[in-house]
This record gives structure tokens, C-alpha cells and sequence, in this order.
């Protein structure tokens, strides 16, 4: 085989790996837009009134997004036991694309696991907890860490501890049960 050929197997394989990551979310209903009728479905506050990341998660069969005022509420409905499992999407803020800490933005969403988050960082979510920053580009994931501090991590390696309490630095302890273990039925039993 010739170098030309070589390079376009190359090429096409990688177009092909970019489709099926595209193919992943665009199954996926799309997000809402944040308005004033959105409620935290912890805080029941208006969402809009909390500065910092905002979330949605989307579930089959249900029409309007379940509302958190903290990309951190998100996590910790992925997470609970006691709430519903039939996640068709989650999405998160797009911090890289916000305007402000204070001013997130009402529709820079991406699918949370698609993220990079920024644990274990200075800043803080609406209701002053430690906060799990999204970001859509990674390169503003490491600005943001260079600026607040923290770590910068996938969606499946968000510790349990640090999302429900117990482990405030974001840092990771064996047998902690991320979403994706939880979510897989692999959850650990943390201590």
C-alpha cells in the first residue's frame, strides 16, 4: 500500500471516530433553555438566582427537565438511589462558554459527559458548596484550575465523596462510586 493510501485509511478512520462521538449525542433530546420558571429540584429556588454551573437531566418519557441549581445537584441525582434512573441526557453549563461565574448563560450546555470538571477548585456553587466546574474545552478547564486551584477530571471519575460529602479536596479514594460505576451497577462501598 501506498503512503496516499495509507494516510486516507488514517484519515477516514479517525472521521469515523469523530462521527460515532457525534452519533452518541445527537440521540440525545436536546437541552433547555434556563428561564425564570426554572426551580432547583433540591433548593426549590429559582435557579437563575444562583451563581456558578447549572444543570438539567432529561428523562424518558417526562417532557420538562429536571432543574438543579449546581453542577454538583446534578451529580448527586445520578448518584441517589432514591431518584429516577430512566436519564435519557444531562446536561451541565459550559463554563468555558459563560460569561461570568456570576452569569453562566441560559443555553451554553453540553452533555456532562462529554465534560471536563474542575473539583476540588476555590470557587464555590450557589448554596457555597464545593462545586463540580464543567467545561466543554479543556484548555479553559486548565486556565480555571490555574486561576482557583483544583484538579480537572471526567464525569466518571467525580468521586462520590466529594459530590454527597466526606472528601472535600476532589481527591480519589479507592472504592469510591463515580456515575459511571454507579450507572454500570459496579458501585464500591466507600467507608
Amino acid at each position: 500500500m501506498n503512503r496516499v493510501a495509507c494516510a486516507l485509511l488514517i484519515m477516514a478512520g479517525a472521521l469515523l471516530a469523530g462521527c460515532k462521538d457525534d452519533a452518541k449525542t445527537s440521540n440525545l433530546p436536546p437541552p433547555h433553555s434556563l428561564t425564570a420558571e426554572a426551580i432547583g429540584n433540591y433548593c426549590g429556588m429559582n435557579v437563575l438566582e444562583h451563581p456558578g454551573p447549572k444543570g438539567q437531566i432529561l428523562l424518558a418519557g417526562w417532557p420538562e427537565p429536571v432543574w438543579f441549581s449546581s453542577a454538583r445537584d446534578t451529580f448527586a441525582y445520578t448518584m441517589l438511589p432514591e431518584e429516577a434512573k430512566t436519564i435519557a441526557a444531562i446536561y451541565v453549563s459550559d463554563m468555558a462558554r459563560a460569561e461570568s461565574w456570576d452569569n453562566p448563560g441560559i443555553a451554553n450546555w453540553i452533555e456532562a459527559r462529554q465534560a471536563s470538571f474542575v473539583i476540588g477548585s476555590r470557587m464555590r456553587s450557589g448554596m457555597g458548596a464545593d462545586e463540580a466546574v464543567p467545561f466543554g474545552d479543556r484548555t479553559a478547564a486548565e486556565r480555571f484550575v490555574a486561576e482557583h486551584g483544583g484538579r480537572i477530571v471526567g464525569f466518571a471519575d467525580v468521586p462520590r465523596d466529594y459530590i454527597l460529602g466526606g472528601n472535600s479536596d476532589g481527591s480519589h479514594i479507592d472504592g469510591i462510586d463515580t456515575p459511571q460505576r454507579v450507572a454500570e451497577g459496579q458501585a464500591g462501598h466507600a467507608h
